[in-house]
């Protein structure tokens, strides 16, 4: 053979190649043309619509009361950047960074910032969020206390149109959304505690219909009454759904069988007299009291652990310590080591101190802080060493390397990045 036809040969060969690869080409383009396509405005996939991270900016877009006093407001919120809103489980809380006016009572400076943890009070909605804030007054008998900071620049600050900055729904006190239809949902509330209760319920109402559902809502009277119209609508709506109102301190107007049900607390005699046979969940959010009681009445009575949730006043308020043995938490028996490193301060924790915020501000200790029950994060604080225990696992989602110092106690000596 010669070097001419030896060339011809591998030429020919390349253009076989070529051909072969052309042809592959046009099937792949054919083959994906003919594949059926999404619509330019197919909706996003669901990740793009999940928790944002940070803080995010909310109008305000209409404010009403619940309750005859005026004591209890609704906020309706809606994002500035018009994307829709993820959904989250009925039942968690927003959490909010206010910017107070330096007479408000805070630190001095021209603005303060409080960050404050409010439920969600409406089921989820991809347009708006819902919160309802209850004022709190100066302590009964101390009128020349301050009234609850973050309470009163809602009511009397807060108005449609202004901008608040939002962190994502979080928290781990929420209905059971995979729980079957079978099994009633027993909902506990006293005082503004009826704001989770209000997620849940209208939840269970557009997605179960069909299951039982029962409320039990304590409050003093009529005048305190939040969400009155709308629960006795409810009602009538959704044969299911039975409410249980209860009244300690009635007014001279308030009628027992027509505004409420019954007269005095809520209590374990009262639940027996009307919970659904079998099995059945609860959900419990009320004032520390309320808390103490019924909880570990239930325990006792031998619900579940897996069918008993609860929380002290959402997370805004300081939760109850409540061990799952109903036994005291162990003091402190030896004294351990608590090293700040930013701080420069190495100090011994002798148990006196019902959590290491409360510890380290007593010793000037400077670390910020927000709700002060381990649902907003503004606490946490990096572990360089040591262990932290807490009597509840707290709402917030801790990182690996962190600790909530405002629910946290020292098993173990500590070195903390504060």
């Amino acid at each position: 053979m010669t070097a001419l036809q030896l060339l011809s040969l591998i030429c020919a060969a390349l253009l076989i190649q070529m051909a072969a690869g052309v042809g592959v080409l046009l099937w792949r383009v054919r083959h994906r043309l003919a594949a059926p396509q999404p619509p330019i405005d197919a909706p996003l996939p669901s990740s793009a619509a999940s928790a944002w991270p940070g803080w995010r900016d909310f109008r305000v877009l209409r404010r009403h009361f619940e309750d005859a006093a005026q004591t209890q407001c609704s906020f309706h919120l809606q994002p500035l950047d018009g994307a829709p809103l993820p959904t989250f489980k009925p039942g968690q809380y927003l959490t909010f960074a206010l910017q107070l006016p330096s007479d408000a009572g805070a630190v001095a400076g021209p603005q303060s910032l409080l960050t404050r943890c409010y439920s969600l009070s409406d089921r989820p909605d991809p347009a708006e969020y819902r919160i309802t804030v209850k004022r709190v007054p100066p302590p009964l008998g101390q009128a020349a206390l301050p009234a609850g900071l973050s309470s009163t620049f809602f009511h009397d600050e807060v108005q449609v149109g202004d901008v608040l900055k939002v962190k994502a729904p979080a928290g781990h006190f929420y209905i059971d959304t995979d729980a079957t239809t079978t099994t009633p949902a027993i909902l506990i509330a006293g005082g503004i505690g009826i704001t989770p209760m209000m997620s849940m319920l209208r939840w269970c109402l557009a997605q179960q219909p069909e299951r039982v559902v029962q409320l039990y809502y304590g409050v003093r009277s009529s005048a305190d009454h939040a969400f009155k119209q709308t629960l006795e609508a409810l009602a009538q709506a959704h044969p299911a759904f039975k409410i249980h109102v209860v009244y300690s301190r009635p007014e001279r107007d308030d009628v027992l069988g027509r505004g409420y049900q019954h007269l005095g607390y809520i209590d374990l005699p009262l639940l027996r007299m009307h919970l659904p046979p079998g099995r059945n969940q609860f959900y419990v959010c009320g004032p520390p009291p309320m808390m103490q009681s019924l909880v570990p009445a239930l325990r006792e009575w031998g619900v579940s652990k897996e069918d008993l949730h609860f929380e002290a006043f959402g997370p805004a308020s300081m939760r109850p310590v409540l061990p799952m043995t109903n036994e005291p938490l162990p003091a402190a028996s030896v004294a351990l080591d608590i090293k700040f490193t930013r701080s420069g301060r190495s100090l011994v924790w002798d148990g006196r101190d019902a959590n290491l915020l409360d510890f380290a501000e007593r010793h000037g200790v400077a670390v910020d802080s927000g709700c002060r029950s381990g649902s907003c994060g503004t606490c946490a604080t990096k572990l360089l060493a040591g262990r932290v225990d807490y009597a509840e696992p707290p709402d917030y989602d801790i990182a690996s390397g962190a600790c909530l110092l405002c629910v946290g106690k020292p098993a173990s000596a500590l070195v903390l990045e504060a």
